[in-house]
């Protein structure tokens, strides 16, 4: 039957494939087949577990949680998006597959005492639990005679058929000391009221009427919740590559010994050697790496300049990584705060420093549903606009399709890294500050970006050129200036445009 869908319901361009159920475990998972577009298949993953019950979408391959119906930060497996749903594929308890028979039950829970024989059931019976094991023992759990223990034990075998196979169904919802449970037949206990329902779906309704009225409810604003969440990845990404970076910076203590030794042992090394075993000042014998075309003094430069990056990678990158760190913190605080109906959209936006114009662009489309913008856009103190390459091929898209014959090009020098284009068409050359702060953010978009200066060069855009064959965003300018710049993460933040 056709039915009104709730305002904040999203659509997806999806239909159902398969429908599961995960043996001995209150859950159902309905996979969908994608009709258009990218991305990841999805399962909706519907829980009818006591008072932890929900319907979670989930990413097929990974188990990303991306949308839940009612989010839930307690317990092992929260439920919130971002958290992981990993799947359990059943309890590999008695009776899951094919139905014990009377004896096998009663020779399970016949022989313990009666204050054990919950414990029993529970850890060796398919589909029980704590909410149908006081109606399935009955009387057995106390100190009744031995002929009273095997009729109580018959009764509750007896229900279990039923509740295992379900032929028919009898819809209704429970109320238990935990909360309201839908249930697909009714179980007679004391402290168990129970109440007729249309369906499941009914009593499900009715259960989260009863348990959360005033919770936000059905999904969370989409556009809003997936722009958060590409953020978020973006800075997890961030923080990936920082600490990769701060990991992998070598100790400079060695590095500099080893310059210090081929500067003193200058005389021992043989020229055109690749390596040298020199004795150090204290008697030990070292192994130094040498590049054959270069005399013994240069070769100590560069382990000199090595122990310098590295010194620098290790002084500034633990403050960026604290950065980064405060960053996602936030954001996440304030995805919590959308997700528990705290934030509106304008405030969440606004903390998280998003455009107020998302939903989230489509991956490959930009504004309008059309290309995506090679660049990243800045503005400096003095209000121009610096775009910033976002890879190779990116590179040669900003340089000789989105820039103008007098436009600023800068690159760090010897470093790969990003094109940036400073957009200055006026006679002379460009403001000394704009340009500074333009050759900041090629220093930071460049494998230099941990030395202490970086030289960065510049010239008009028409002195740019392609050679014929050279690889994706490699380029020949002309006419190059040089400035030196020192990498300052803050002012790239200062000059975000975005």
């Amino acid at each position: 039957p056709q039915v009104a869908h709730p305002e904040a319901a999203r659509p997806f361009a999806s239909k159902v494939a398969d429908i599961r159920s995960v043996p001995d475990d209150r859950i159902l998972v309905l996979s969908l087949r994608k009709l258009r577009g990218r991305g990841p298949s999805l399962d909706v993953v519907v829980e009818w577990v006591g008072n932890r019950w929900n319907a979670v979408v989930v990413e097929t391959g990974t188990r990303t949680i991306r949308h839940v119906l009612v989010p839930r930060d307690k317990g092992p497996s929260p439920r919130r998006p971002g958290a992981s749903l990993p799947l359990p594929d059943g309890n590999r308890r008695q009776g899951e597959r094919e139905p014990l028979d009377l004896s096998t039950w009663k020779g399970l829970l016949l022989p313990p005492p009666p204050e054990e024989r919950q414990g029993v059931l529970l850890r060796n019976v398919a589909y029980t639990s704590s909410l149908n094991a006081a109606p399935l023992l009955g009387r057995a759990m106390e100190e009744v005679s031995g002929t009273s223990v095997e009729r109580e034990l018959e009764k509750g075998w007896e229900l279990w058929l039923r509740l295992r196979s379900l032929d028919p169904p009898i819809p209704t919802l429970i109320r238990t000391p935990r909360g309201p449970q839908p249930y697909p037949h009714p179980l007679d206990a004391p402290g168990y009221e129970h109440e007729g329902a249309e369906s499941l779906l009914d009593a499900f309704s009715r259960a989260r009427e009863l348990d959360a009225p005033d919770r936000p409810s059905v999904l969370l604003p989409p556009g809003l919740m997936e722009a958060l969440e590409e953020e978020a990845n973006r800075i997890r990404r961030r923080l990936s590559s920082l600490r990769k970076e701060l990991s992998e910076a070598p100790d400079p203590v060695p590095l500099r010994a080893k310059g210090d030794l081929l500067l003193a042992r200058f005389g021992q090394i043989p020229r055109g050697a690749e390596e040298a075993k020199l004795t150090d000042f204290d008697g030990e014998e070292v192994q130094v790496s040498l590049d054959p075309a270069l005399p013994p003094h240069e070769n100590a430069s560069r382990y000199y300049d090595r122990a310098g990056r590295a010194e620098r990678a290790r002084s500034r990158l633990p403050g960026r990584v604290r950065e980064e760190e405060r960053k996602l913190e936030e954001l996440l605080e304030v995805m919590e705060g959308v997700q528990d109906g705290a934030l509106d959209a304008d405030e969440a936006r606004r903390r998280a420093k998003l455009s107020s114009s998302h939903p989230r662009r489509r991956a490959g489309r930009g504004e309008e549903g059309g290309p995506t913008l090679p660049y990243r856009r800045y503005r400096s103190t003095g209000g121009l606009e610096i775009r910033v390459g976002k890879g190779a091929g990116a590179n040669d898209d900003l340089t000789f399709h989105h820039s103008r014959p007098d436009d600023v090009w800068l690159h760090a020098r010897h470093a790969q890294g990003a094109h940036v284009i400073l957009r200055f068409d006026g006679p002379g050359s460009p403001p000394p500050r704009d340009l500074a702060e333009a050759a900041v953010l090629a220093s930071l978009h460049s494998k230099a970006r941990t030395s202490g200066t970086v030289p960065v060069d510049w010239t008009r855009r028409k002195y740019v050129r392609k050679p014929r064959k050279a690889p994706r965003g490699a380029v020949s300018p002309d006419r190059v200036e040089t400035v030196f710049v020192e990498p300052d993460p803050e002012l790239e933040e200062r000059l975000r445009d975005e």
